[in-house]
Parts: structure tokens; C-alpha cells; sequence
């Protein structure tokens, strides 16, 4: 059976590529406002992932924010978080509980310094694209009542993957 990390990271993965699709059947002549701020908020949620990969890694990142001041078009975004969701999967199939436990120092966008483990990194992680999610999923159905916006929720992403989950009478 996977970890649990591993089954919120694949839940992650398979929620912004979800909502890429989504996001493509929104009529961005008739709403360019609600596109450019759920590209921008999808955008936000890379970036952060990025920067806790950084964190994660002991690495520095080049984020002076927690968005760019360009976003990229919606292919690339989504290619872009595919990547960044990989990197997260891999990296959750190969940490230990000790790894996990591990305080790690670094600095937020504002300057501030601050301190978490690696699983609080982690659960950070999910929460925070969870939540922009939600709020991206609110501004598309506002927007365009009707539109197909995807069942976000961890359930339905477990029963999808497996399907003999789902019990019948």
C-alpha cells in the first residue's frame, strides 16, 4: 500500500492537471479578467511548490515573490506543474521518517526567516494548492455557470484510481 504522501501527491498531481483542462474550456474572450486570475492563482501554486522544492532540496530558489510578474500560457503552466508534481512524487517515494522529521531553516519571499520539517514542508504543500484550487474553482463556475470544473476531492481521486474501492449493492 502507498503512503499516505504518496497518495496526496499523486492526488495533487492528478487535481492541477484537472483543473488545467478545466481552466482551457473557459471563454477567455468573454472573461478575460477571471482567466488572467486563475492563471495567475495556478501560477502562484507553482511557484510556491517550486520554492519548497528549493527548501526541500537545500538549495536556494531566484523567487523574490511567491508569483511571477509574467504568466506563462496555459500549456506551459500546466507542463510546468506537471513537472514540479513529478518532482514531488519522486521525492515523497524516496524520504524516510527521519527525513521527515528534519527541521530545515530557510527564508520566505518577504525575508523573514523561518523553520519547518520536511512533512510540515510537505503538508504545507498540499494544503496550500488544495486551497487556490477551491478558490480557482469558485471563480471559474462564477464566471461561467456550467462550466465542467473537476470534483476536487480526495476521494474521488482514490475511487478513480481504484475503482474496486467503490462498493455496490
Amino acid at each position: 500500500m502507498k503512503s499516505i504522501l504518496n497518495q496526496l501527491f499523486g492526488y495533487q498531481a492528478w487535481a492541477h492537471q484537472e483543473f488545467m483542462v478545466a481552466i482551457s474550456t473557459l471563454d477567455k474572450k468573454a472573461h478575460p479578467a477571471t482567466y488572467e486570475r486563475v492563471t495567475r492563482l495556478m501560477n502562484h501554486c507553482l511557484v510556491v511548490n517550486q520554492i519548497f522544492m528549493a527548501h526541500l532540496s537545500n538549495r536556494e530558489h531566484s523567487y523574490d515573490s511567491s508569483n511571477t510578474t509574467a504568466i506563462p500560457d496555459l500549456p506551459i503552466l500546466a507542463s510546468n506543474l506537471r513537472d514540479a508534481d513529478q518532482w514531488y512524487e519522486s521525492y515523497v517515494e524516496t524520504v524516510g521518517p527521519e527525513q521527515l522529521a528534519e527541521p530545515i531553516s530557510f527564508r520566505f519571499t518577504d525575508g523573514k526567516q523561518g523553520k519547518m520539517t520536511r512533512g510540515e514542508m510537505l503538508m504545507h504543500v498540499i494544503t496550500h494548492g488544495g486551497y487556490h484550487r477551491g478558490e480557482v474553482g469558485r471563480l471559474l463556475t462564477l464566471a461561467q455557470p456550467g462550466i465542467d470544473i473537476p470534483w476536487d476531492t480526495f476521494a474521488v481521486y482514490l475511487h478513480g484510481q481504484e475503482p474496486d474501492r467503490r462498493i455496490t449493492n
